[in-house]
This record gives C-alpha cells, sequence and structure tokens, in this order.
C-alpha cells in the first residue's frame, strides 16, 4: 500500500474534520502518498483529486468537511461506478477512506465488492443511525447543539408559561431526540420508533398544569410515526396543531431546529472519535486489512468487515426510552 485517499460523502457531520487530519497527517507520518478527493463520490467520479505534499492542520475543530461533500446519484449506476474506479487508477489509488453514513458506506461496499478498491469506511453521520458502531461522527455535537438551543428556549417559555415543540433531526433513528430530551430535561420525546400518541402527550401536559408547570419542551425527531395522526413532514406543526386540537387554550410554538445541528464547532468527544478513527483506518490500510469500516465499541475503536456491518439492523435503546419517560413524569 503506498497510495492512499480520502472523501466525505453525504450529508456533512461535526468530526469529519477531525477525521480527515488524522487520515492525512497519519497516513503521510507512515510514508505514504496521501490525496483528498473533494466533492464526495462526485468529485471522484468528475476526477477532483488533491495530493497533499505536507501535513494539515487547524481544522479538527471545525464544522463541515473542508473536502466538501455532494450527493450523488451517480454513483449508484455502472457508468459512474467505472469512471470512479478509473480517477482512483489513473492516480495510482489503492486504498479509499470513505467517511459519511449509510449511503456512503454502500458506494464504499460496491467499490469494494464490485470493483476490488481497497476501502475502509468511518462513520460520519449525526443521526446515530449506524447499527455496528455504538456512536458515530458528529452525533455528539448535535445532540449538544440541541441542548442548547433548548436550554435558551426555556427563558421564554418559562417566563410566558408557553409550551414548545422542537423538530430534531433524525428521520429513521431517534437517538438525536431520545439523547438530547434527557440531557436537557425534555417533557416529552417524540421518536420513529414508538410514534406519536396525541391522548398521551396530552394527558402529560394537562398533569403538568395541574401540578402548577405551564412551559413544556417537546421534542420531536423529524422521521415521526404515528396511527395516522401524522405524516411524515413538518412534525413540529402537526404535533402542535393535534394538541391544540385537544386543549384549543394551550400557550404553544414550534421550532425547527434543521441544519444548524450540523452546525458549529465538533465537541472534544467528536474530535478524539475523528481523529482515532481515522488513525485506525490508515492502520487497517497499511497491513491490508481492507473492505472494513470502523467503528467504536464499549469505549474501544473497532473494525468490521462492510457488508457484515451494513447487514446489521440498528437496535432502538428501549430501556433508555423507558428511563426517560420516567425523568419527565412531573
Amino acid at each position: 500500500m503506498k497510495k492512499i485517499a480520502v472523501l466525505t460523502s453525504g450529508g456533512d457531520s461535526q468530526g469529519m474534520n477531525a477525521a480527515i487530519y488524522a487520515t492525512v497527517n497519519y497516513g503521510l507520518s507512515n510514508g505514504l502518498d496521501v490525496y483528498g478527493i473533494a466533492d464526495g463520490y462526485q468529485g471522484l467520479i468528475d476526477g477532483n483529486v488533491i495530493h497533499y505534499t505536507r501535513p494539515i492542520g487547524n481544522i479538527s475543530h471545525l464544522g463541515g468537511t473542508v473536502l466538501g461533500t455532494a450527493r450523488c446519484p451517480d454513483m449508484r449506476t455502472t457508468q459512474g461506478q467505472q469512471k470512479a474506479v478509473q480517477t482512483l487508477r489513473t492516480h495510482g489509488i489503492e486504498g479509499l477512506v470513505v467517511i459519511g453514513g449509510d449511503g456512503s458506506f454502500n458506494g464504499a461496499k460496491v467499490l469494494s465488492t464490485q470493483y476490488g478498491i481497497k476501502t475502509v469506511g468511518i462513520p460520519g453521520t449525526i443521526d446515530n443511525d449506524l447499527a455496528y458502531t455504538d456512536f458515530t461522527l458528529g452525533f455528539d455535537s448535535a445532540t449538544a447543539v440541541v441542548a442548547d438551543a433548548v436550554n435558551q428556549l426555556r427563558d421564554t417559555m418559562s417566563c410566558n408559561k408557553r409550551t414548545c415543540v422542537v423538530e430534531v433531526m433524525g428521520r429513521d433513528c431517534g437517538d438525536i431526540a431520545l439523547y438530547a430530551g434527557i440531557a436537557c430535561g425534555a417533557d416529552v420525546i417524540l421518536v420513529p420508533e414508538v410514534g406519536f400518541d396525541a391522548d398521551k402527550v396530552v394527558a402529560r401536559l394537562q398533569h403538568n398544569a395541574q401540578c402548577g408547570k405551564f412551559d413544556n419542551i417537546i421534542i420531536v425527531a423529524e422521521g415521526i410515526r404515528s396511527d395516522g395522526t401524522l405524516d411524515k413532514g413538518h412534525e413540529a406543526d402537526k404535533v402542535m396543531a393535534a394538541i391544540v386540537d385537544k386543549m384549543p387554550d394551550i400557550n404553544i410554538r414550534t421550532m425547527v431546529l434543521g441544519h444548524l445541528q450540523r452546525s458549529g464547532n465538533a465537541t472534544l468527544q467528536d474530535r478524539l472519535l475523528g481523529i482515532n478513527m481515522g488513525i485506525h483506518a490508515v492502520e487497517c490500510l497499511v497491513s491490508g486489512k481492507t473492505d472494513r469500516v470502523i467503528g467504536v465499541r464499549n469505549n474501544q475503536i473497532i473494525d468490521e468487515d462492510i457488508v457484515e456491518a451494513l447487514a446489521k439492523t440498528k437496535r432502538f435503546n428501549d430501556k433508555l426510552y423507558a428511563q426517560a419517560q420516567a425523568l419527565t413524569a412531573f
């Protein structure tokens, strides 16, 4: 293994830059030629290759990704895949580190299983929706953003005796809502894995009011499911409408945090996680251990076969959710 490259793909997440920093610098320190691919798989197809001739610095704390990222439908086509492979072969790149989520990993799996490219994946997605790893890059930072936003919302909610429905990211995985909700003491947490029951939410709010508590925080994941009360999209507004239908006098507002959750500096945990994962990815390639994905399990950096990892199903932490319910019983 003499030449490796690194790219970031899909949605950006805090910690990606830390992983880039470690991959480039640790690769150079091991005598490798190291390249960066700009704009994800689209850049790989288009031949947007950067040759790193010296170490890089001052990026580990930054949100986003200095390499840029893009959605790439062409990577799902044979023609696009062949162009991507040709770019790697033109530059003599033997190993590829892919930082991204499940879609990005599927691209890496295609390159490794169908074209013989040696790949290692690093999980970069704020949703924490990959089953093989306890945590993904960006999850800790995103939940910190949510907790900080809710802490500030409480000031205005409490003095106005107002309830706020806060919508966070998490199309298929409710971990952001769950972990951030526990951290900031949300009164109600709604996640896709459990769904939305308007009667239960209203019962909680009415109980709080009877106890003299009129300011409430309801955190709802964007991918919430229900028994038909809600459809996907604009969940905060729909949750509010369902509550108002049963509690017409309630003082209530909504807030959608959106891409703010991907913004700002990475937390210390995401910086260290990204650096350790980047180092481990390079070590895998140098030792000939390829077609792997890097993760963290029980606070230890691990690697796993990419095909086996992607075949796993994410399990919701029912115990933690039950504990959250108990904590918010005012």
